[in-house]
């Protein structure tokens, strides 16, 4: 037999396969500014001010007051600065020696400059309760996002959309940093205009609507253009989300080694690009539509602008105002179109946040209703026996259950293994059994009592989990045993843990033992093998004294060695708990006082050890499938 290299075969190499196309169905598919009219759009905006103030107001009542209290300072000093500007036009405008006019139009030009100067000063005000304002409320809102993935039913990752919702409301998060600003602006530029608007319509009823229409169809442009902008960013939810996820698994140091020796890194940059393309290309297409929109927004604003000018003018020339009225309109017309315009900008700015702070709403009011709606009972303190009745657990989208009709019981000073093929139903009933999933039919029972009924605090502080998938927590050594709830302030009980999966010497080796940062991408951390992780995961679970110990596949990353010690910790330890163990390794489930079989999400099999390898059944089966090894 000969190898022939890949470079000498006729055959074409294929090329890389793109990204799959992910189009989800269902409620949260649809846009929900499809069939959202420009009225109903602009509408929002009182509701968004609302939302701002009471959140704004919970953090820091002082800068709220603050910022309410420039805006209206501003209002007030634009008033006044036009109204004083109208009294000095009339003597700087008459007759008689240039000397006499400046001096007899010097105290109103001395209240344009005080009102100038006072309308900057509150603005600098303004810009300081921004700032403290702004930190407070993305810290707010990013915290009661992760505080709501974190307590939301675990149930609730398996549903479609939940990831891209999450996705959403990130963004939401984000524009939480502009949320005061856009606010602050819109609510300055609106007294302003509301000041000027005054002013202008004393001079001539006629001038503010003539402003309105100008400045009108820029407001409607920008509004409809941060409606497409949001039909786009709702369109790449998806993408962007995968994007995100495949980023982190490329670039993260953990799957480093995977990534080079199998020569993933053009397949991996090719990937990352297509999706940025896809996304780019949606953005793309629809450039030339929000083009139209600014571009007919623009003329009919531009015409409706210079029919404002030109009423002036005919006003002035006609007669029909004074020529020191005409040039304080002239002053009020470009004070009203800028204030006029900023409350454009900043309305639509605000427009398009509420758009994401919405989604963000929408999906902290969601997992505020998935939180666990359990009972208010505490579990006991000691558990003698949990009992598991009839239960039936299905996943969303799937066709049949994961756990289908299980029962069994479990006594104080038992050990339990369960084994069985992948996606035979164990981890899931592991989740019934710690109450992480609430049954869908039948009952989990703690002592009698069913989960359901009981504080799930209560219950997650009596049990002890190692999960085949394990967190590589970039804390210290200390946290990473402790996971954040010291018993006492002896670190004594630490070691103990250290101790017993046999981590002392590993530890004590490291830069601060027990202080040491496990996080080799962070400056001054360190990392561990794969075996340590998992022995450390294990004396977790050692160092809480569980009632309830759970461990799956605890030691499919260690030694002999290792693994030998972990084991004989559980024995040494069970008559205190109620331990079980899920495991492949066939040999280790001799330890247990009684083994469950399970296949397809029931249980087939159960009995010691003995007498199950002796009988004709799935166990027997992969036992000796893993001696043939």
């Amino acid at each position: 037999m000969t190898l022939t290299d890949a470079s000498t075969t006729n055959e074409e190499q294929p090329p890389p396969p793109p990204p799959a196309e992910i189009r989800y169905s269902g409620e949260y598919s649809i846009n929900p500014l499809g069939d959202v009219s420009f009225l109903h759009m602009c509408a929002r905006l009182p509701s968004v001010l609302r939302r701002i103030c009471r959140m704004a107001w919970q953090l820091d009542r002082t800068a709220v007051l603050l910022l309410l209290a420039c805006q209206i300072v501003t209002g007030a000093a634009a008033a006044v600065g036009l109204a004083a500007t109208a009294r000095a036009m009339r003597p700087i405008l008459g007759t008689g020696a240039v000397s006499d006019r400046i001096h007899q139009a010097l105290p109103a030009l001395l209240v344009v400059a005080g009102a100038a100067a006072l309308g900057r000063l509150s603005s600098a005000v303004a810009s300081y309760g921004d700032r403290r304002l702004t930190p407070l409320l993305t810290t707010y809102a990013d915290s009661a996002l992760v505080e709501a993935v974190c307590r939301v039913e675990s149930a609730a990752y398996a549903e479609d959309g939940f990831a891209d919702r999450q996705e959403a409301a990130e963004m939401g998060v984000v524009r939480t940093h502009v949320m005061v600003s856009d606010a602050q602006r819109f609510m300055a530029a609106l007294i302003r205009m509301v000041a000027a608007s005054g002013i202008l319509s004393v001079l001539h009823w006629a001038m503010v609507p003539l402003l309105v229409l100008a400045v009108l169809p820029a407001g409607v442009g920008a509004v409809l253009t941060a409606r497409v902008d949001y039909e786009m960013h709702y369109a790449n939810v998806s993408d962007r989300n995968v994007r995100h996820m495949m980023r982190w698994w490329a670039t993260t140091p953990k799957h480093g080694d995977e990534v080079r020796a199998n020569g993933m890194t053009g397949y991996l940059l090719f990937w990352y690009r297509s999706l940025s393309e896809r996304i780019d290309g949606r953005l793309l297409a629809v450039a030339p539509r929000t083009l139209r929109i600014t571009l007919l927004s623009a003329a009919v604003g531009g015409l409706f602008l210079l029919l404002t000018w030109a009423a002036l003018a005919w006003l002035a020339i006609t007669g029909r105002i004074e020529l020191a009225i005409a040039a304080t309109a002239v002053v009020a017309v470009q004070t009203t179109l800028a204030a006029l315009s900023q409350v454009v900008i900043n309305g639509a700015a605000l427009f398009h946040t509420s758009l994401y702070l919405t989604d963000m709403q929408t999906f902290l009011d969601d997992a505020a209703q998935r939180a666990p709606q359990r009972g208010e009972l505490n579990a006991a303190e000691t558990v003698e026996e949990v009992r598991v009745d009839d239960v039936v657990y299905q996943y969303p989208g799937k066709d049949r259950p994961a756990v289908d009709g299980v029962t069994l019981s479990l006594r104080r000073g038992e050990i339990l293994a369960i084994v069985g093929e992948n996606g035979s139903g164990k981890s899931t009933l592991l989740r019934l059994i710690t109450g992480i999933y609430l049954a869908d039919k039948g009952r989990v029972l703690w002592n009698g009592a069913d989960l359901a009924t009981l504080n799930q605090e209560t219950v997650w502080a009596r049990t002890g989990l190692v999960p085949q998938l394990f967190a590589q927590w970039p804390l210290r050594v200390r946290e990473n045993v402790t996971l954040g709830q010291p018993r006492t302030r002896n670190d004594a009980p630490i070691w103990e843990a250290i101790d017993a999966v046999g981590m002392r010497e590993a530890v004590e080796a490291l830069p601060d033992d027990i202080e040491t940062l496990l996080a080799r991408e962070v400056f001054g951390g360190v990392e561990l093998s794969g075996g340590q992780w998992q022995r450390l995961a294990c004396s977790r679970a050692i160092y809480r004294c569980p009632e309830l110990l759970i461990l799956d596949e605890p030691t499919s990353q260690m030694d002999a060695r290792g693994e030998h010690q972990i084991f004989e910790r559980i024995k040494r330890d069970a008559a205190d708990r109620i331990t079980i163990v899920v495991t492949h390794q066939l040999e280790n489930t001799q330890l247990a006082d009684r083994i469950l079989v399970m296949d397809k999400g029931q249980v087939i099999e159960q009995g010691r050890y003995e007498d199950l390898v002796t009988a004709d059944g799935l166990f027997a089966e992969l036992v000796a499938l893993a001696q043939d090894r």
